[in-house]
């Protein structure tokens, strides 16, 4: 008895008989040459078939399977530069990462805003586990790509979230904001809004355990919250309002977490920081920072003072005349509010005679 096994291919949607064999394995030949005779002309119609095929089809279709170098299909397909150029970004991207640890692909969740705005976190590899530094923990973490004028150590340093003086410059804070934002071992790239280079790289290694400043205790906060005050005193007295601001607000927002009324150091710390913010060009919010002292402290001569001065590079010179009146009705001598109050009066008639121009104009 004889069998027949099909495996050889013969053309598109067929398949090639091998010949029969005989149960002792001995090849009969007479079938060996009938069968590859067949074979062969089976084959050569199979490939004439397909050809004939392949010669119907459009020619944008035959260049886009023939193609595999991704050059041409640049120069065939124009649509599809954007995607491709975007994907050989995002490879070049992962050529910087570690090859004992590849990262998973990214989705909407690897990338991060921070709340105020101040920079966008792209995930590159993603950390373990849920946990995430705290006040007071201690973390191990590899800064890459910071300006030279950060103050920021280039490499592995160790950084302790909510002490040491690192948190004082503009690249601290943001470095604070994004650790308290990161699992254990995950690294991730920073963009700043307006930074056109390329963006800065942050690792985070390792962190011991910190607590939530809910988890403080009330005296805590406030020794916390005091030595942020001296800290920030001494940043204004030597000329750097921006990083006594940033030592002001942490104060603040340990306090605002105390049971009210809270602290009366709020008060002065809302009036030093509406101080920091009018030198930093930010009178909208020190005019803010002023309803919070005289909503407790009414009379607050500098509250009124420094609200003053913001209503009137805001413009509203009615209200800055209202509060520096109120201010030398308390202190006739006053010389500062007497000073801006004379701007007041002389910024008014400017406007009153643009005005009246403008007025004038209208009728001709």
């Amino acid at each position: 008895m004889f069998r027949t096994v099909h495996s050889q291919w013969k053309g598109p949607g067929r398949q090639m008989e091998t010949p029969s064999v005989n149960p002792t394995g001995e090849k009969d030949t007479s079938q060996l040459k009938q069968q590859w005779e067949r074979n062969l002309q089976e084959n050569f119609d199979s490939t004439t078939e397909f050809r004939q095929q392949t010669q119907n089809l459009p020619t944008e279709t035959l260049e886009l399977k023939m193609s595999s170098d991704p050059a041409s299909q640049i120069i065939e397909n124009p649509q599809g530069t954007e995607k491709l150029v975007t994907r050989l970004e995002g490879d070049s991207d992962k050529s910087h990462e570690s090859t004992h640890e590849m990262p998973q692909f990214l989705q909407a969740s690897d990338v991060w805003y921070c709340p105020d705005g101040s920079f966008i976190k792209k995930i590159i590899i993603r950390g373990q586990g849920l946990d995430k530094p705290k006040l007071g923990s201690r973390c191990r973490v590899l800064i890459l790509g910071f300006p030279l004028g950060s103050g920021l150590p280039e490499g592995w340093t160790e950084l302790t979230v909510g002490i040491g003086p690192w948190r004082e410059k503009t690249w601290g804070e943001l470095i604070e904001k994004c650790l308290e934002s990161m699992c254990q071992g995950e690294e991730a790239e920073l963009q700043l809004p307006g930074h056109s280079g390329p963006p800065f790289r942050l690792t985070l290694d390792s962190f011991t355990q910190g607590r939530d400043s809910w988890e403080l205790e009330i005296s805590e906060k406030e020794a916390l919250a005091k030595e942020e005050h001296a800290r920030g005193s001494e940043l204004f007295r030597a000329g750097n309002p921006e990083g006594a601001a940033r030592c002001y607000g942490r104060a603040l927002r340990l306090l605002l977490t105390l049971p009210p009324p809270g602290p009366p150091e709020r008060t002065a710390l809302h009036a030093n920081l509406a101080a920091c913010q009018l030198l930093l060009g930010q009178p909208q919010l020190a005019a803010q920072s002023c309803d919070r002292v005289l909503e407790r402290d009414p009379g607050h001569l500098k509250a009124l003072y420094r609200r003053g001065v913001a209503q009137a590079a805001l413009g509203n010179l009615e209200k800055a005349t209202a509060d520096l009146k109120k201010v030398l009705a308390v202190d006739p001598k006053n010389r500062a509010a007497q000073e801006e109050l004379g701007k007041v009066v002389i910024q008014g008639k400017k406007q009153d005679a643009g005005l009246a121009q403008g007025l004038r104009k209208m009728f001709v």
